[in-house]
């Protein structure tokens, strides 16, 4: 895998992966930046509940459960020392779907969290206390 981050002006940059696709980080404007675009911290953040997030729901879908929705939020807090590491992250999914089973849903995220998830895995070996729970709402 492969990825390339072009400086674009103060503290602005555009990371553009292997695929093709481009994001836009820039820090705030305390640090020099206009806020244009996501801090590199979120982005780390965001890719831990994305890949989560596609366990779950790859998972689901070959159990052949009907999910409508699926959102994880993701809280975390880091150290006040720097780095500034992410010292904590709890992911809580809302699973939305049509007789949903209790026992697939937390299979999933079980599976996610402790096989599956490299991103999860990875920041957990780094020593970031992941914790997860999830709630079931059934789609009208």
């Amino acid at each position: 895998m492969k990825a390339s981050i072009k400086w674009v002006e103060d503290v602005m940059f555009l990371a553009e992966s292997e695929s093709g696709h481009v994001v836009a980080i820039d820090g705030p404007p305390s640090s020099g930046g206009r806020n244009v675009g996501v801090r590199p911290m979120e982005m780390v953040l965001m890719g831990m509940g994305g890949c989560t997030s596609f366990d779950v729901m790859m998972m689901l879908k070959k159990a052949r459960q009907q999910v409508t929705d699926c959102v994880a939020q993701l809280d975390a807090e880091r150290s006040d020392e720097i780095p500034s590491v992410f010292t904590k992250i709890h992911i809580h999914f809302i699973v939305t779907g049509k007789a949903l089973k209790e026992t697939q849903v937390k299979r999933a995220i079980n599976l996610s969290a402790d096989k599956y998830c490299s991103a999860s895995i990875m920041l957990g070996k780094g020593g970031v206390e992941i914790t997860h729970d999830y709630e079931i709402v059934e789609a009208e």
